[in-house]
């Protein structure tokens, strides 16, 4: 933090929110399908590997956990497999304790709300209806409007485009080391969230400014975070 250009006050603040383990309970739930999907396809990937993948996108997630060097052929099933896998839990995704009031409340504090996610846009749609926070949301970035997903800096980059806000009047909350590093490489800070499964010394090693339990958490104490007003971002 101590690094980042002073705040220009000419720009409003903005914090960007991840949504899969961030907002909603979706991470052990990815990890599931995806497994699904391999073994449909042949493949034995360990689900212990496949949930540190998460936070990925399928096009650097499929690296990672196959390797860069194999036949891409499958590529598009293996993902079209865990999509379908993953969409029949949509009816009954689940936010986490607190996260529309913790839009609400950042909202109300003069922050412009913008997610941010890796998800395609029929499964971010699912998510943004189970949130139920639309009032709360000034923006929506997912997968379709970038070239490469997390943890390249792509989706933190169009989200700050479309709050209209420089990074350094910005702050990026996520659940994965992929989102501190994200974030760090569109020089975001980030605020790291134990809901996806990731330890806190691990989201403190990536680089995350602070750490929170999950949304409750981090509403319970606003004020003395970096998400106490947009002048301190």
């Amino acid at each position: 933090m101590n690094d980042r250009p002073a705040a220009d006050e000419n720009y409003p603040g903005a914090v960007l929110f991840d949504v899969d383990g961030t907002l909603i309970d979706t991470s052990y739930l990815h990890a599931v399908t995806w497994w699904q999907a391999f073994r449909q396809a042949g493949l034995t990937v360990p689900m212990a590997k496949i949930h540190r993948a998460i936070g990925m996108g399928s096009d650097h997630l499929l690296d990672h956990l196959l390797g860069p060097d194999r036949d891409k052929d499958g590529d598009s099933a293996l993902g079209a497999s865990h999509d379908a896998l993953f969409a029949a839990y949509w009816p009954n995704l689940q936010p986490f304790d607190g996260a529309a009031r913790l839009l609400h409340a950042c909202q109300h504090r003069g922050w412009r709300v913008v997610l941010a996610s890796s998800a395609k846009d029929d499964e971010l749609s699912a998510m943004r209806s189970a949130l139920d926070a639309e009032a709360s949301i000034d923006a929506v970035t997912g997968a379709s409007d970038v070239e490469s997903s997390k943890p390249a800096p792509d989706l933190v980059e169009q989200a700050l485009e479309r709050a209209g806000v420089p990074p350094q009047r910005a702050v990026f909350v996520g659940d994965t080391r992929w989102d501190v590093e994200a974030a760090a490489r569109a020089g975001v800070p980030c605020i790291g969230m134990l809901s996806g499964g990731w330890s806190r010394a691990e989201l403190e090693r990536a680089g995350a400014a602070e750490v929170y339990e999950g949304p409750a958490e981090l509403l319970g104490k606003l004020d003395g975070s970096i998400l106490s007003q947009p002048s301190k971002a």
